[in-house]
């Protein structure tokens, strides 16, 4: 009997519906990190492959995306979930490398193939880490980006300085999200994981992650953008800025010294 085998396509096709459910604008912020890293990459007498770490990476979403869009490039991607990395490694074969390794253990880079990364990218991720934590790992990065590297971070960041209206936006973006769940339009989080769990292959891999994460869970760390730029700042980045915003949602930016 041939063993069965993972459809990555359809797998990253349902996980982009999901995802979408939370976040309608997700390819727009996509293509604004990787605007930054080409503005960091091009120009200058650069000849060598766009090389990026694709942080708390997932399914591979960034680094199938900065993979269709650099001619040349070297992705890493590093993330703990077992059964999300089975899915990106059957979408991305060899064209990146896929590192397992737990961002609440500070010594999560020494699992890297590199140290000079042009560009370190992550979406949606970082909030599950504690505030005490997040602030560390802010301060790690800058030593696996090379001079005038940048590090984005895309994420829940409302405006503090609208309070109001972000609270607004952030409750039309549920129930929008609610109707959509409703009509089945798009599966929930937790239907996700439940489809997966059912799945041949990723089941046994569910198991395992449900055992990485059965300890103590942070609570989402979701403050304003303000406070990613100063902890990017008092960890050592030359700038720090916003680089995106849709609604309650922005990318910040943190470029290291040249």
């Amino acid at each position: 009997m041939t063993p069965y085998k993972l459809d990555s396509r359809a797998w990253q096709e349902s996980w982009d519906r999901q995802q979408e459910a939370y976040m309608p604008d997700r390819e727009h912020r996509f293509t604004a990190m990787l605007d930054v890293v080409d503005a960091v990459t091009s120009g200058d007498g650069a000849d060598g492959p766009v090389r990026i770490l694709d942080l708390a990476g997932g399914t591979g979403s960034i680094s199938l995306r900065a993979l269709a869009r650099f001619d040349r490039v070297e992705v890493t991607l590093l993330d703990l979930d077992p059964a999300l990395l089975a899915i990106a490694g059957a979408s991305l074969g060899d064209r990146a490398r896929l590192v397992a390794a737990d961002l609440r253990d500070p010594g999560w880079a020494t699992r890297l193939p590199h140290r000079a990364y042009d560009a370190v990218l992550t979406a949606t991720a970082l909030h599950w880490l504690t505030p005490e934590r997040l602030t560390e790992l802010y301060k790690e990065l800058p030593a696996v980006l090379r001079p005038g590297g940048v590090f984005v971070n895309a994420d829940h960041m409302p405006d503090d300085t609208l309070p109001e209206l972000s609270r607004r936006l952030v409750a039309r973006a549920d129930q929008r999200r609610d109707a959509r769940y409703a009509t089945g339009a798009v599966p929930s989080w937790r239907a996700w994981w439940d489809l997966a769990a059912a799945h041949p292959v990723l089941a046994p891999l569910v198991e395992e992650r449900n055992r990485i994460y059965s300890g103590p869970h942070s609570s989402e760390f979701l403050p304003p953008a303000t406070w990613h730029l100063e902890a990017l700042r008092a960890a050592g980045f030359a700038e720090s800025g916003v680089v995106w915003r849709g609604g309650a949602d922005a990318a910040v930016a943190g470029v290291t010294l040249a």
